[in-house]
């Protein structure tokens, strides 16, 4: 992990890296509760193993903070240890507060920062909280990312796409009702090696985990799978107009088999007619 400095004056400035991954991480783990006469606390909790993150937190915040460490039972182990880092500055807490992260339940309510934030730090500390980075059961590098927010997943899917190309259709799943959004081979190590950057404030092993899908090749007998279409109201217009699927495919410059599928769904009303 990269040694953080304190930046004096700075705390919370959103356009300093170490910040914009700090936010993004208590966004997506941290927890701010209020109580009466103007107390309340930040905390997060995480497992021990990575205390050595709430260690860089603490030095990145100006104010008395504590980390402590306990054991309980949990629905996955019946011996837990995790580490706590909490910080009660009512000064702390109302900045963080008017940045975007609410008191209380939060996880579908967040939203990325509305001022100026270092979008690769910001996107890497959301992962490193609530996403996974490594290899399938295949051996295939991915990064994917598991939040209840639509304005979080949306974010993350427009910034991931505009680094990779790689485009994704956002939809909660039917079991839990949250976002999984996952990108895998070429899209996963573009992306890991964009914002996980030598010298990066990270999880260790998230970010040992990021620089190791750089070792993955393609196999020459793996295809590549073509690019989504973008369908415009212009291209809709000339699939409707054409008179038949075969005339479209050759005017648009793609195969038969998407062009009857997007026909099929726009006269039946899977997807709007162009107006």
């Amino acid at each position: 992990m990269a040694e953080c400095e304190p930046i004096a004056d700075q705390f919370m400035d959103l356009t300093v890296p170490q910040y914009a991954y700090m936010f993004g991480f208590l966004q997506a783990d941290g927890h701010l509760s209020g109580e009466p006469r103007r107390r309340g606390r930040l905390t997060v909790e995480i497992g021990a193993r990575d205390i050595d993150l709430l260690r860089e937190f603490q030095k990145l915040t100006p104010y008395n903070s504590s980390i402590t460490e306990r054991t309980r039972s949990t629905n996955f182990s019946a011996i837990h240890t995790s580490a706590v880092w909490c910080v009660c500055s009512l000064e702390a807490r109302t900045k963080i507060n008017q940045l975007g992260l609410p008191y209380g339940h939060k996880s579908r309510t967040i939203t990325p920062p509305s001022v100026a934030f270092s979008g690769r730090d910001y996107v890497r500390g959301v992962i490193d909280a609530d996403g996974s980075v490594g290899c399938t059961s295949q051996g295939l590098p991915f990064v994917s990312l598991t939040t209840s927010s639509t304005a979080v997943a949306t974010y993350v899917s427009s910034y991931v796409k505009d680094v990779t190309g790689a485009d994704r259709t956002l939809k909660r799943n039917r079991r839990d009702d949250v976002y999984n959004i996952l990108y895998t081979k070429e899209a996963a190590q573009q992306l890991a090696a964009h914002i996980y950057y030598q010298g990066c404030l990270s999880l260790d092993r998230k970010r040992s985990a990021a620089h190791s899908l750089g070792r993955w090749t393609r196999p020459a007998s793996m295809k590549h799978r073509p690019p989504r279409i973008q369908w415009t109201p212009e291209m809709d217009r000339i699939l409707l107009a054409a008179p038949t699927i075969a005339h479209a495919a050759a005017e648009l410059g793609y195969s038969s088999t998407p062009c009857r599928r997007r026909r099929w769904n726009l006269l039946h009303g899977v997807v709007p007619l162009p107006r």
